[in-house]
């Protein structure tokens, strides 16, 4: 029996009317989600990403501003961009577009925590990441929480199942190692160069950041697995998941294809951290 399709996009187009609802409200108590995105340079890819998240924002009634630097910007330019966009109360949340280019490549880390906490909405300052390992209060990282978010519209019962994350980044496989063990399960967290398979034949629910195009194929899987892939390798112009989808969905119970499955995800629930700044600054919970 095949695996069931998850459909990102369906479960996508659910949360943004759920926010468009919530931004409505906060628009009668003058508060307009508003999100700041920092491209630097002329990357087509880099641009293209901006403009959809621009576009998911204003997709649910927020203001998206961007602003667009240029290749030679130095270092001190934009954080004293960002410095403005922190202190600016009517900017509710802030993104800078990675990569960088290359001249500005050894300061990413430094331009990403000059963000503050509370308008981090990618979720990248150490201090949103430690609060998730303790436990405290933070905004979550996005492709995580997309992953997460998909397991809880499947309606799964988390607790007790194995779940094995093939990934080990700070935007996905260890932010979702730390969320799944807060929901209860018991999470094994894999390197990708490492010999993931023996680990993926018991898992219950497996998470892909393998960055290899269709490096997990079905008969590395346990028949009726969850499979969430967060792979996007662009082989011969088209996007194409980690996981071997055909051999996969011939085992699994539940898979995502790519593209259609996380991509969709993602980029609302990084509009939820936006709304969830907005409510924070209203003083609503």
């Amino acid at each position: 029996m095949a695996a069931i399709r998850i459909d990102g996009k369906a479960m996508a187009a659910e949360i943004r009317e759920q926010l468009s609802r919530e931004v409505e409200e906060l628009k009668k108590k003058g508060i307009n989600p508003t999100m700041a995105l920092i491209l630097v340079g002329d990357a087509e890819d880099s641009a293209l990403y901006v403009r959809s998240k621009a576009k998911a924002c204003e997709g649910v009634g927020g203001f998206a501003e961007v602003h667009h630097l240029g290749e030679d910007t130095t270092l001190e330019q934009l954080l004293e961009l960002i410095d403005k966009l922190n202190k600016d109360d009517s900017v509710h949340g802030i993104l800078v577009q990675l990569p960088l280019p290359h001249h500005l490549h050894p300061y990413e880390k430094k331009v990403m925590d000059a963000i503050l906490p509370e308008k981090d909405i990618d979720a990248f300052h150490p201090m949103n990441i430690g609060n998730l390992v303790i436990g405290d209060e933070c905004y979550w990282g996005v492709t995580a929480h997309a992953c997460v978010k998909i397991l809880e519209k499947l309606g799964v019962e988390l607790k007790g199942k194995h779940a094995v994350v093939v990934g080990w980044s700070i935007e996905i496989g260890k932010p979702v190692t730390m969320m799944l063990f807060e929901k209860g399960c018991a999470v094994t967290l894999v390197h990708p160069e490492s010999d993931f398979v023996p680990y993926t034949k018991q898992a219950d629910i497996i998470i892909t950041e393998v960055g290899k195009p269709r490096a997990i194929t079905g008969e590395m899987i346990k028949p009726g697995a969850i499979v969430i892939d967060t792979g996007a390798n662009w082989v011969e112009g088209k996007s194409v998941g980690d996981v071997d989808y055909d051999s996969a969905a011939e085992v699994a119970g539940y898979i995502t294809p790519v593209p259609g499955g996380v991509g969709p995800m993602r980029i609302i629930m990084l509009i939820y951290n936006l709304v969830q700044a907005a409510k924070k600054k209203a003083g609503i919970s």
